[in-house]
């Protein structure tokens, strides 16, 4: 992978979650309202508080933006993609589960689909070593 397109990659998906959980945090109605989706009201709050996850989730990414800004830093990049990879697919497996089980509706397939995709990017990178390509 290429430095440009590895900091792209990173800056695309920390800026995406960074505001996906900002917004849940201070307006988790209309944050699933523009996503097109619904959850009983007096769930707000407990997606107020998957929003503190989402957000450090973006974080982390963008975090990884820096390090693949800088340069040199494969290792450090890597960490970020392990555990960021580990949490996406949590989240990936738990989203499809419970709307297979229709606990959740279609829509949060979307958020699955995305979360899967990430960590399915990241773990072939790891697999394959570009982030040290990138960083030479």
């Amino acid at each position: 992978m290429k430095r440009p397109v590895l900091f792209s990659y990173q800056m695309f998906i920390g800026l995406s979650d960074a505001l996906t959980g900002a917004l849940l945090i201070v307006a988790p109605e209309l944050t699933l309202r523009l996503m097109g989706l619904h959850v009983p009201a007096d769930a707000l709050t407990f997606l107020s508080f998957v929003g503190a996850f989402v957000l450090a989730v973006g974080l982390c990414c963008l975090y990884g933006g820096y390090l693949a800004a800088c340069g040199g830093c494969a290792g450090k990049l890597e960490i970020v993609w392990m555990l960021t990879a580990i949490t996406r697919s949590s989240v990936a497996i738990f989203l499809a589960t419970q709307v297979l089980s229709g606990t959740l509706e279609a829509g949060w397939l979307t958020v699955a689909v995305f979360d899967a995709a990430c960590a399915l990017i990241q773990a072939i990178g790891l697999r394959k070593g570009w982030l040290r390509h990138a960083a030479q």
